[in-house]
């Protein structure tokens, strides 16, 4: 299977990051246009996609949406601009991250490798939550619950009001943590490292992330009963009696 596909209309860029990303061993190949990185994504199967957001005239928000009808695989935004708009757009079409140009090699390499192997780690290979459940086997309660939401751990099986609920690796590991830390405040710094394990990862997916948890999960994502935002310090799962 593929490492990483990039997906960027600027021919220099492709084929540098394919050359230092393969130097590095990690499988790298690219596509210049919106079909054939569609394309390319369907047949190589790669376990991360780098995705610029203009692609010669055309949307890579609308390239990623597409794409998220049929995989979940990891999604790295690269892009020239760096507003909290676009993160914000990127990461809500389905993005994973963003990173912005110009960047550096050895930093777009470090963020690669960590999204890979968290993804290893997740089994988003395998299309589902299920493989995230290995790495919190070792916590004794299987069952939650909470509100109208039961989860089962080991299978990471989520239902809301007796519906499955499919949370993307990540909402599942956040969840876990802000649910086995319920009742303390949790710094956005503490989730970034224990949750992302990555130091390259900001603030504004994390906020994503909470975003659609709350989404998937509240009755009223606008005034959350469970995930509450402690301003100005993080973020406390506050068990309703």
């Amino acid at each position: 299977m593929l490492d990483c596909l990039i997906i960027d209309d600027e021919i220099s860029i492709v084929k540098a990051v394919c050359e230092y990303f393969n130097l590095f061993n990690v499988s790298c190949e690219y596509a210049v246009d919106f079909e054939t990185g569609l394309q390319t994504a369907y047949d190589k199967e790669p376990s991360l996609i780098l995705l610029d957001v203009n692609l010669d005239g055309k949307s890579g928000y609308a390239l990623c949406k597409t794409l998220r009808e049929t995989t979940e695989v990891p999604i790295l935004f690269i892009s020239a601009r760096n507003t909290d708009d676009d993160v914000l757009m990127a990461l809500g079409a389905g993005g994973d991250d963003y990173i912005t140009k110009p960047f550096s090699m050895a930093v777009l390499l470090a963020k690669a490798k960590a999204m890979l192997k968290r993804s290893v780690k997740a089994g988003t290979g395998a299309g589902d939550n299920a493989g995230e459940a290995i790495s919190i086997s070792a916590v004794t309660k299987k069952m939650i619950h909470f509100g109208s939401i039961e989860i089962e751990r080991n299978s990471a099986r989520v239902l809301k009001n007796g519906e499955p609920v499919k949370l993307k690796p990540m909402e599942w590991k956040l969840l876990i943590y802000l649910y086995d830390n319920r009742g303390r405040r949790i710094s956005k710094d503490e989730l970034l490292k224990n949750v992302w394990e990555d130091t390259f990862i900001g603030e504004g997916t994390l906020s994503v992330h909470v975003r659609h948890l709350r989404e998937k999960l509240e009755d009223d994502p606008g005034n959350p009963c469970f995930i509450k935002t402690m301003w100005g310090s993080g973020y406390m799962f506050e068990e309703q009696e």
